[in-house]
């Protein structure tokens, strides 16, 4: 049994998933053993279509599987995943009573998924490039209302992962997914920090999905430029892992940490949306934020925590008055500052919480750090990765400035719930002296800036 087909059996929404050089021969097979006597209807743009539209439908024909006539979005401008177009795809949808078959990456696999949901369905997927972890997960990433948020819908049911064809992917969506993917280094980082302060546990089994193989997954990133077999299909398998891992959790934690919060700024403020010939990716908004938590984690690993006074920080940190006084002053949007709130709160501890974890946290770090240690890599070799398949690996490569970045590190922080390294410098009143750091002559941002 392949590492897929063990996660699979973990995962509560997800029946199969075939990922192999040639699956998509499959499909018909496939969706048929699914849904049995469901009808398909493909939705595609016209990019997506060329590349695995007639393979499908013949193997859906082949298999005996009925068809509705194909919904095909245009392939310009480039699809974006605004709640208009789940609209838009629902209202296709609902003219029948057919099963969704997404053929496309994270845009239209998104706006399939939470579509259907809408209207009461299950679908199925083809993954036609090595771009992101959401083929198999649940939660669809929609822009709605001005703000960027993941709204709840199940995984699909199938999903079916060729990798002849992800291999033949321009390579700028692979290197997209390999930047989501380095992001399960500092996320891992992030969950032993939250374990270890009684945070949120670390699921063991769960861990293992996505970190077993981490490091092997993200081992060629040359060959994943060069469009070769085996380094897609590694790749591949890894992003696949990562949406498992996250059904058989829950959520997100297993995947997504400080990293994503950067990401997750980024893309609520519009960072990239209308770069042209093509948006900027979530996975290259990710990737540059794992460097930038690594910078950061090289200097906590740094820092003589024996020094820090638990009693002292906590007659620093402020009441929530005080904190959401602060947070209304941190962003432009009215929408996000209400986001912002919502999720600050939901986390916000008062001081004597705040004294007992840190004093938790001193107790415990020379194991802690090396724990850490173990878990992430160095930035620089983050940044070289990066660059090697193809990737942004610094500010102005995503048209940021080093103030904005600068800026990140005290905002992002803010913006969810989930406990990071972010919340733990920020309750010992070590975010702002650690990051202004980094950007210090010497520092890791600031040698880069010359």
């Amino acid at each position: 049994m392949s590492m897929i087909d063990e996660a699979v059996q973990q995962a509560d929404q997800t029946a199969a998933v075939l990922a192999q050089p040639g699956a998509l021969s499959k499909l018909g097979d496939l969706f048929a053993s699914c849904f049995p006597a469901a009808s398909a209807r493909l939705v595609a743009d016209q990019r997506t279509w060329q590349v695995a539209g007639a393979a499908a439908q013949d193997s859906l024909t082949a298999a005996g599987v009925p068809q509705a006539e194909p919904f095909v979005l245009p392939g310009e401008p480039e699809l974006y995943a605004r709640y208009e177009n789940v609209e838009l795809v629902r209202q296709a949808l609902a003219g029948g009573d057919a099963v969704a078959v997404a053929i496309g990456s994270g845009t239209l696999n998104d706006l399939v998924k939470r579509a259907s949901d809408e209207l009461g369905r299950r679908y199925a997927v083809v993954a036609t490039a090595a771009s992101m972890d959401g083929y198999t997960a649940f939660g669809a990433s929609i822009s709605r209302d001005g703000y960027k948020q993941t709204l709840d819908c199940p995984a699909p049911l199938l999903a079916v992962a060729d990798y002849d064809i992800m291999a033949q992917a321009p390579s700028v969506m692979n290197a997209s997914g390999y930047g989501d993917l380095l992001g399960k280094v500092v996320a891992g980082a992030d969950w032993i920090l939250a374990d270890a302060l009684g945070v949120e546990p670390i699921d063991a089994t769960v861990w293992s999905l996505v970190q077993a193989s981490l490091r092997s997954a993200l081992s060629d990133p040359a060959g994943v430029k060069a469009g070769q077999a085996a380094a897609v299909a590694e790749l591949s398998e890894g992003l696949v892992m990562s949406g498992l891992a996250m059904q058989a959790y829950h959520g997100s934690r297993p995947a997504s940490g400080s990293e994503h919060l950067f990401a997750h700024l980024w893309e609520m403020e519009g960072l990239g949306v209308d770069l042209k010939p093509r948006r900027l990716s979530h996975g290259f908004k990710v990737g540059l934020g794992s460097i930038a938590m690594a910078a950061l984690y090289e200097l906590v690993l740094e820092l003589d925590w024996s020094q820090i006074d638990p009693a002292a920080a906590a007659r620093r940190w402020p009441s929530w008055s005080q904190r959401a006084a602060l947070i209304e002053t941190k962003f432009a949007s009215s929408d996000l500052t209400v986001a912002a709130l919502a999720q600050s709160q939901a986390k916000y501890v008062d001081a004597g919480a705040v004294e007992a974890r840190l004093a938790d946290l001193i107790a415990q770090w020379p194991a802690l750090r090396q724990r850490l240690a173990d878990q992430l890599l160095p930035a620089a070799e983050l940044q070289t990765r990066l660059r090697t398949v193809g990737a942004p690996a610094s500010p102005g490569d995503i048209g940021l400035t080093w103030a904005a970045l600068r800026d990140t590190y005290s905002r992002a922080q803010l913006i969810r719930s989930r406990y990071t390294v972010l919340d733990l410098l920020a309750e010992a009143a070590e975010l702002e002296p650690l990051a202004d750091r980094l950007f210090e002559a010497d520092g890791f941002w600031g040698r880069q800036r010359g």
